[in-house]
């Protein structure tokens, strides 16, 4: 007995020096492949197609995040996202409706921006707004829905911003979210580099690569963010590949395409959990549109699925407290609503 214990006891103390993440998906996927499971095989095949379909993206936002850290030039980005709380909330969520990162490529970004300090408020309003609409995604959506519906879903990512973020604002004002960050995010990071040389913020330095203590910290920042990412989008989208293979999109359609007065928040409360990347949506909900439902819910499906798709609600989880996820999903589900009814009323 006394054995066992023994041997329990160092188990436990080696499994706690891992990740807990990474220990659940080598787990998972090696009692898979050891019991030739077919989902697992198609769940694997599914996260190395999801991350080439990515890679090219998020090798420029960390390589970019990177590069900010090592140069001071994230100095000069947190001052845009701060100073007058409603300025930059403002300028958050207007950037984030038309930056081009996607979902896991504003990972990177969010983490920096928390990372130096900027406010709570203005992160929510760029977090918000930056999934729901690029401008590659303009276009696309576009094509089959027409440029009104798309000039609207970008209309709703500023909203959205500018709603989270203001709301945000005003807990805060009350003193809520007063430990909103998950321990090791955060201004406690220092200003330069998590765990990596300290370097003065006074000035931005472009050719970070010429100097030795510069590029020790875009090395390590590169490979800390890699990590991070890898993490989180393999267990992303090893989800997404279960959502998909059991919860069909004709399922989906079948909930949420009519047009009553509930059809709005219906769609939105099915969007949320039921993750369609803002390319699948387009032709699901362009078919369902020409069924007859209303533009109104259309509108709130896209918007809801998108803020609060499994990369990105996972992102949100991984660097903030369960209270600030739960409040992030909240403002995504009734701005999403407020954004439909909106449109639908200015429909009619």
């Amino acid at each position: 007995m006394t054995v066992i214990t023994q041997t329990m006891s160092r188990f436990a103390g080696h499994a706690s020096r891992f990740d807990r993440v990474w220990l659940t998906l080598l787990i998972a996927f090696t009692l898979g492949l050891i019991g030739a499971n077919e989902v697992t095989r198609e769940a694997l095949a599914f996260v190395a197609r999801a991350l080439l379909s990515i890679l090219p993206f998020l090798a420029l936002a960390i390589a970019t995040a990177a590069a900010a850290k090592a140069s001071n030039a994230d100095s000069l980005i947190a001052k845009a996202f701060t100073g007058h709380g409603g300025k930059a909330i403002l300028v958050a969520a207007i950037f984030g409706a038309l930056s081009p990162f996607c979902s896991c490529g504003v990972i990177p970004v969010i983490a920096a921006l928390l990372a130096m300090g900027v406010p709570l408020p203005a992160v929510m309003a760029f977090w918000l707004a930056s999934p729901i609409m690029d401008p590659e995604m303009y276009f696309l959506t576009a094509g089959p829905l027409g440029f009104q519906f798309a000039t609207v879903k970008t209309g709703a990512a500023v909203f959205l911003g500018l709603f989270g973020g203001f709301a945000t604002w005003a807990v805060l004002a009350r003193g809520g979210f007063a430990n909103a960050l998950r321990e090791g995010v955060g201004p406690s990071c220092g200003a330069s580099s998590c765990g990596g040389p300290k370097l003065a913020q006074a000035d931005v330095h472009w050719r970070f690569w010429q100097e030795p203590a510069r590029r020790t910290v875009f090395v390590s920042e590169a490979g800390k963010t890699s990590l991070f990412l890898a993490k989180w989008l393999i267990l992303a989208f090893a989800l997404e590949s279960l959502m998909l293979r059991f919860i069909p999109a004709e399922q989906v359609a079948g909930v949420i395409g009519g047009d009553g007065a509930l059809a709005v928040p219906l769609a939105a409360l099915v969007g949320m959990p039921a993750y369609l990347n803002g390319y699948a949506a387009i032709p699901l909900v362009d078919g369902l549109m020409n069924l007859g439902m209303a533009p109104g819910a259309a509108l709130a499906f896209m918007t809801a699925g998108a803020v609060s798709s499994i990369p990105a609600a996972i992102a949100v989880w991984a660097l903030v407290r369960p209270p600030v996820f739960v409040w992030y999903l909240a403002l995504a589900f009734t701005g999403s609503v407020l954004a439909g009814y909106a449109f639908q009323l200015a429909l009619a």
